[in-house]
């Protein structure tokens, strides 16, 4: 299965982006989190092209290492940078090892010009496969049955 075709499982405004400015709180980015009830934001100043990621396990980390006082300062302390991202056109193994090699799981697609066209999780990614498993399994009872 390609990315589109996980997108589209997705449902209509499946596209799942939810962005935050590099300079919000990370206050502010924990409350949308929540708000939101997803693990990672997308960090973009002008809402299509990302120029980060922060997730819930960034916040955990630094928590543990600042205490509160982290909460004040901006998300662009603790975002990840250099973002990994996949195209509409790559398939489900090809994320799921990227993902696992990169240990992060949320994944921004984006077009040949770097603006976001929706996220893939993990989560997203693993539902794809087993059903592509799924299928071909039926695929080939059938075959064997002769249906």
């Amino acid at each position: 299965m390609l990315v589109n075709q996980i997108l589209s499982l997705k449902g209509p405004g499946g596209s799942g982006i939810v962005t935050i400015q590099s300079t919000a709180t990370v206050e502010e980015a924990a409350k949308l989190l929540a708000e939101k009830r997803i693990g990672a934001v997308v960090v973009s100043d002008d809402g299509k092209k990302p120029v980060g990621i922060l997730s819930e396990r960034d916040i955990v980390r630094e928590l543990s290492k600042q205490g509160a006082a982290v909460l004040s300062g901006p998300i662009s302390g603790l975002m990840t940078r250099n973002v990994s991202t996949c195209s509409t056109g790559e398939d489900t193994l090809a994320v799921l090892e990227r993902m696992t090699e990169g240990r992060f799981r949320h994944l921004p697609v984006v077009d040949e010009a770097g603006n976001m066209l929706g996220i893939v999780s993990i989560g997203d990614a693993v539902s794809a496969r087993l059903k592509e498993l799924n299928d071909e399994k039926e695929a080939l009872t059938g075959m064997i049955m002769g249906s």
